[in-house]
């Protein structure tokens, strides 16, 4: 079984996303003993954000030489994506929504023909055989029915770009509140770690 983890943090150390995926990964791996884990950590080494020449490029225009490294890296993270059983994202909020460098990622694997398709009937999502965990965080309240929920455009987004590629097994932990003062940072990490080592197994 292979395991792909990303962190799009950049707060390295002292993010809270990055804690609740690593503490996610680590409860799967001693659930699944042989679980293969590839690390990607999108914010050390972002991916390019998409331009025209990227577009021409998988249209089968010869790429500018200066992409071909970035278009070679795309490949590489569309594959791992491809290849994966199980998905573990740290994903904060950044200004009401997912930071760019794992929005640039995102546009690497949602690729017609690859993870989703178009027909007659509509958009037919490829990838709905893999589990996907996002640990998120977020500075304040979001949820529904509070006053900031209609600016929530993280998990809501993550859950329509996986739902529109198939994903149905897609599971949130959730760290809200952590700029609201150091008591309440304090118990959002530890409920967060608390769900992500009581992850099921499978």
């Amino acid at each position: 079984m292979k395991l792909l983890h990303l962190d799009s943090s950049v707060l390295g150390p002292h993010s809270v996303s990055r804690q609740v995926s690593a503490a996610a990964v680590d409860r799967l791996r001693q659930a699944n003993p042989g679980l293969a884990v590839t690390y990607r950590d999108l914010s050390v080494a972002p991916l390019g954000h998409l331009t025209g020449l990227h577009l021409a490029a998988g249209q089968g225009a010869t790429p500018e030489p200066s992409l071909r490294d970035d278009i070679a890296a795309g490949q590489t993270v569309l594959e791992e994506f491809l290849g994966a059983d199980i998905v573990v994202i740290g994903a904060p909020m950044y200004n009401f929504t997912i930071p760019s460098q794992l929005k640039a990622w995102i546009d690497r694997i949602l690729v017609a023909g690859k993870t989703f398709k178009y027909s007659a009937a509509g958009v037919e999502g490829l990838a709905g055989n893999k589990r996907v965990i996002v640990a998120i965080s977020r500075g304040g309240f979001y949820g529904a029915g509070t006053p900031m929920a209609a600016l929530e455009h993280l998990e809501t987004y993550l859950r329509g770009v996986f739902g529109f590629i198939g994903v149905k097994n897609l599971e949130f932990i959730s760290a809200d509140g952590i700029q609201v003062g150091p008591e309440h940072r304090e118990k959002a990490v530890a409920s967060a770690l608390q769900a992500a080592g009581s992850l099921n197994a499978a």
